[in-house]
């Protein structure tokens, strides 16, 4: 019975995770590329991608109020549902679209008042202004996403991540060098490639589910379906929750690349090298996490709570085993990993001393992403807000600035805050789980 849920965990997760080791490498070659080309514009990406990642991010946890509901239905085989749910899902995005970019604005118009060196603020304004042209983009492929993977229909969205991310790449090239004719534009070039990479993700998508046979089912309840207070209503009662819970986690990682621009620019592009290194983990993590959270879903809609708990279980362990295949090659390449991104021996060294801190969170980095998709799975997410809250606000960030400037341990600091943060939320949330499993929901 155990093998047999290993076995589909992995069958829906794994796709999950390809399509998330598309972002990585993405991620990876932006690094790459645009480290290469100056260092002052790596750092003036770090903090400026930071300050996206907090959006999008924050964006992505409240498209995954629909992947409870979407697998909840799917479940019980109510297949019309499912369609105008997405409808309602994509109607409640574009309107935090709406929010997130007002909120982005203002912060583009404050840049010069955060505190950051003043030779990065040139190169942060244009690259700024692209990726916020793209930011709607973002939020109407992760209504699509969750949709397909609340149906465990998880390959499209690999595809999708897939091929949007090889252009993005080839673009990368091609506008930070100026290849083919084209101008070498630098980390502007990087903004206009990922800015049209997720233009045609959203297009794809949108082909796919109104133009093939593969949706047919699900098409004539978005066709058929109203944008209503009642799925409105629920979607946001799940969405924001998640949002803030995704948003502080995020804003933790996002403010303290503020504080390390207190530091100087080399300190900001090698926070930004190791946040790429991060990402590696954190999305891997996360693939699998989105799957568990897809199972559970399923499963509460069969009101089957064995095998709820059990799903829950599996995933960790799967998580587990994650984080002993990628932890001990990061540790085994520390000297190197730098030196892959930059030819700042500055910056590759500061990348060697932070290694230490970023594999100890590992473990509550895996324990927290497994049992907040959990709890997402049973769409019980209010206390989630309380206990980020807690973790990130009250313990790591605090902790960063005690570390990295009131003991003086520089960047090496600000990050051992992080295994404190993301061990106690994901404590808080196990034990959470446990106790609403335990009661049968």
């Amino acid at each position: 019975m155990s093998q047999s849920h290993y076995r589909a965990l992995l069958s829906l997760g794994l796709p999950i995770v390809i399509g998330q080791i598309g972002v990585i490498v993405l991620g990876f070659a932006d690094t790459l590329m645009i480290g290469h080309h100056s260092t002052t514009e790596l750092a003036a990406a770090s903090f400026v991608n930071n300050m996206f990642n907090l959006a999008i991010i924050f964006s992505t946890g409240f498209a995954y109020g629909l992947t409870p509901v979407v697998g909840s239905l799917f479940g019980q085989h109510k297949v019309s549902e499912v369609g105008r749910t997405l409808k309602n899902s994509l109607a409640a995005n574009t309107v935090l679209a709406a929010i997130v970019c007002l909120v982005m604005t203002i912060l583009y118009l404050n840049l010069d008042r955060m505190g950051q060196p003043d030779e990065l603020i040139p190169h942060m304004r244009p690259y700024f202004m692209v990726l916020l042209v793209s930011l709607p983009f973002v939020l109407w492929f992760n209504g699509f996403k969750q949709f397909s993977d609340g149906i465990t229909d998880t390959k499209v969205s690999m595809w999708i991540l897939l091929s949007g991310n090889i252009l993005n790449i080839i673009g990368n090239y091609i506008l930070i060098y100026g290849k083919l004719g084209m101008p070498e534009l630098g980390l502007l070039g990087a903004g206009i490639s990922t800015m049209v990479s997720r233009i045609l993700m959203v297009i794809a998508y949108l082909v796919l589910f109104f133009g093939t046979r593969r949706y047919q089912s699900f098409r004539e309840g978005f066709r058929l379906g109203k944008i209503n207070r009642t799925d409105f209503s629920l979607l946001n009662r799940l969405g924001w929750p998640i949002a803030a819970q995704m948003g502080m986690e995020t804003a933790s990682f996002s403010l303290s690349a503020i504080m390390v621009g207190w530091l100087g620019s080399a300190e900001l592009a090698s926070y930004q090298i190791m946040i790429a290194v991060s990402q590696i983990c954190f999305m891997m993590y996360y693939g699998m996490g989105a799957a568990v959270s897809v199972r559970i879903s399923n499963f509460l809609g069969q009101r089957d709570i064995v095998n709820v708990r059990r799903t829950a279980n599996i995933g960790f362990h799967i998580i587990l085993i994650m984080i002993i295949c990628t932890s001990i090659p990061i540790y085994l390449l520390r000297n190197h990993l730098g030196g892959w991104f930059t030819d700042d021996a500055t910056v590759a060294a500061m990348v060697a001393q932070v290694i230490i801190p970023f594999l100890l969170y590992q473990f509550g980095d895996g324990l927290q992403i497994n049992f907040a998709n959990s709890l997402r799975g049973i769409a019980d997410v209010r206390l989630m807000m309380l206990f980020s809250f807690i973790a990130y606000f009250i313990i790591s960030l605090p902790l960063g600035y005690l570390f990295g400037f009131v003991f003086d341990w520089g960047i090496t600091g600000i990050w051992m805050a992080f295994p404190f943060g993301l061990t106690s939320a994901g404590i808080m949330y196990y034990l959470r789980f446990r106790y609403k499993t335990g009661k049968g929901v």
